[in-house]
C-alpha cells in the first residue's frame, strides 16, 4: 500500500489517494501516513500534503492514532486555520494527550486554536497528577435527569451524542451528583413512558480524580466497562475515563515493567526513535549497579582458590548451577510480579507464596538433581572419560542444584512482595537484580557442600 501511495503521490494523483483513505479505516491511514514519516527518502512536504487529502470528517480521528513526533511534525506544518479544525474536532483527553507529549511552543499553538471552553477544561485535566484518573479522564460524556422519560433521554442523546465520546454508557446526575448509570441498551428497549429513575442501576462503581490510574484501568478488567465515571470526593461527576484510554495504560504500564524487568530505566519512545546515547543512559545505570554487586560472586570464588585448586573439575559446573538459580529465581519472581499486578495476591500472602514456592521448589530440585546425577555419571565419567567426576563429586552438585532452586525460589517470590510493602515497583525486583543475588547464594552452597563431603 505505501509504494501504491507513493507513485500516486509522486504522480500527482490525489484523487485515486483519497479513494483509497476513504475505503481505509482511520487506524490504518494513520499508520501508512507514520510509513512515510519514517521512510527517509520522503520529501518532507509530502506528509502534510497526504494528510490534506483526507475527509475532513475523519482528520482528527487520524491524527489521534499518529505519535507525538508525527504529530509535532504536522502541526509545525499546518496554518493557523488548520490547527484550529483538528483541535475543535479532537476529542478532549486526546487533546490533552497531545499536549502532554508537545514542546512549549507547540502546546501554545494548540491552546490558541482551541476555544474558551476547550481551553478551560484543558487546563483543568493539566491540573491532574500525571498518574491519576483525572489525567486520563474526558469531560465529554451524555449526563441524563432521573426525572426524563425513555422517549425525552433518547432525543437528549440525540442532540448531544453527536460530540461526546461514547453514548453506549449514560450517567444520571443530580445537583451534577452522580445517582444512577444505564446503557443506551437500557433506553431503547424501554416505553417510551419509562422513568430513567425506574430504569436506571443506582449502585454506580466510579472512581475518584486522583485514583492511580494503573487501578483504573485494572477495573476495566475485572468489570467489563466500557467507560467509568470519575467523580470528586463530594461525588460529584467530573468525567469518564473510556476502554481505549484504559488499554493505552495497561499498554504503557506493562511496557514499564517490561523494562524494568530487564534492567532498562523505562522510555516513552519507539525503539527505533531512541538515540543512542538516550539508549545508552537507560541502559547504563543498572548494568553498572549490577556489575558492581557482582563482586561479590567474585570474591567468593577467590575465597575457595584453594578447594578449586584441590578439586578443578568443581569449576566446570558453575555456569550450569548459576544458570539454573537464575532461572528458577526469573521463574517464581515473574508469577509473583504478575499476580502482584492482577491484584490476585499482596503483602499479607506472603507466608502462603512462601510455602508453596518450598514445595514447588523440592519437586523441581529433587527432578533436575536427578537427571543431574545420571548426566555427572553417564556423560560425564563415562561418556567423557573424566575420573574426577566422581559420585562424590556428583553428590556435591546435586546437593547445590537442590538448595539453589530452593534458595532462588523464595528470594524470587519474596523480594517482589517486600518491594511493593516498601512502595517500590515490584518490576525492579525482576530477573538480573535476583540472578546477581542467586548467584552468590549458589557459590556459597556450593563450596559448603564441597569442603563438607569432598576431603579437600
Amino acid at each position: 500500500m505505501f509504494n501504491t501511495v507513493l507513485e500516486l503521490l509522486r504522480s500527482r494523483n490525489y484523487k485515486a489517494i483519497r479513494e483509497i483513505f476513504m475505503d481505509m479505516n482511520e487506524a490504518d491511514v494513520a499508520a501508512l501516513l507514520q510509513q512515510f514519516y519514517d521512510d527517509h527518502e520522503v520529501e518532507k512536504y509530502e506528509l502534510p500534503l497526504l494528510f490534506r487529502l483526507l475527509n475532513k470528517d475523519v482528520a482528527a480521528d487520524v491524527f489521534a492514532y499518529m505519535d507525538s513526533d508525527t504529530q509535532m511534525m504536522l502541526i509545525n506544518a499546518f496554518t493557523d486555520k488548520e490547527l484550529q479544525e483538528i483541535v475543535d474536532d479532537l476529542y478532549l483527553d486526546d487533546t490533552v494527550d497531545i499536549i502532554e507529549e508537545m514542546p512549549a511552543n507547540v502546546v501554545a499553538r494548540i491552546i490558541k486554536s482551541a476555544d474558551t471552553e476547550t481551553r478551560k477544561q484543558i487546563n483543568q485535566i493539566l491540573k491532574y497528577p500525571k498518574d491519576s484518573a483525572g489525567s486520563i479522564m474526558t469531560t465529554e460524556y451524555v449526563y441524563l435527569h432521573r426525572s426524563y422519560t425513555a422517549k425525552e433521554a433518547l432525543d437528549w442523546i440525540r442532540h448531544v451524542g453527536m460530540v461526546k465520546e461514547t453514548v453506549n454508557t449514560l450517567y444520571v446526575t443530580e445537583s451534577r451528583k452522580l445517582v444512577g448509570v444505564l446503557s443506551l441498551l437500557d433506553i431503547v428497549t424501554a416505553d417510551d413512558n419509562d422513568k430513567i429513575e425506574d430504569i436506571m442501576e443506582d449502585n454506580v462503581i466510579s472512581v475518584d480524580t486522583l485514583e492511580d490510574k494503573e487501578y483504573v484501568a485494572s477495573m476495566f478488567s475485572k468489570y467489563d466497562f466500557i467507560s467509568l465515571p470519575v467523580v470528586d470526593r463530594e461525588n460529584r461527576m467530573v468525567g469518564i475515563v473510556t476502554f481505549d484510554d484504559a488499554m493505552d495504560v495497561i499498554e504503557e504500564e506493562t511496557t514499564e515493567d517490561f523494562e524494568k524487568m530487564a534492567a532498562i530505566l523505562p522510555s516513552d519512545k519507539p525503539y527505533l526513535r531512541t538515540g543512542v546515547f538516550e539508549t545508552w543512559k537507560s541502559r547504563i545505570p543498572w548494568l553498572m549497579l549490577l556489575m558492581l554487586s557482582a563482586t561479590f560472586t567474585g570474591i567468593i570464588i577467590t575465597s575457595f582458590e584453594s578447594a578449586l585448586a584441590a578439586c578443578v573439575v568443581l569449576t566446570s559446573f558453575i555456569p550450569m548451577l548459576s544458570g539454573t538459580g537464575g532461572n528458577s529465581g526469573s521463574q517464581s519472581s515473574v508469577a509473583v510480579i504478575r499476580a502482584l499486578s492482577l491484584d490476585e495476591i499482596d503483602f499479607s500472602d506472603l507466608v502462603a507464596v512462601v510455602w508453596k514456592e518450598i514445595r514447588v521448589a523440592v519437586l523441581c530440585g529433587v527432578c533436575l538433581a536427578a537427571a543431574n546425577f545420571v548426566k555427572m555419571m553417564v556423560v560425564d565419567r563415562w561418556l567423557m572419560h573424566n575420573p574426577e567426576v566422581t559420585p562424590l563429586v556428583a553428590l556435591v552438585v546435586c546437593l547445590t542444584l537442590v538448595f539453589t532452586v530452593l534458595c532462588a525460589k523464595v528470594v524470587g517470590c519474596t523480594l517482589p512482595m517486600a518491594a511493593e510493602k516498601l512502595g517500590i515497583d515490584p518490576a525492579v525486583m525482576a530477573s538480573p537484580f535476583i540472578t546477581t543475588i542467586v548467584d552468590a547464594l549458589s557459590l556459597l552452597i556450593y563450596f559448603f557442600f564441597a569442603t563438607w563431603i569432598l576431603p579437600l
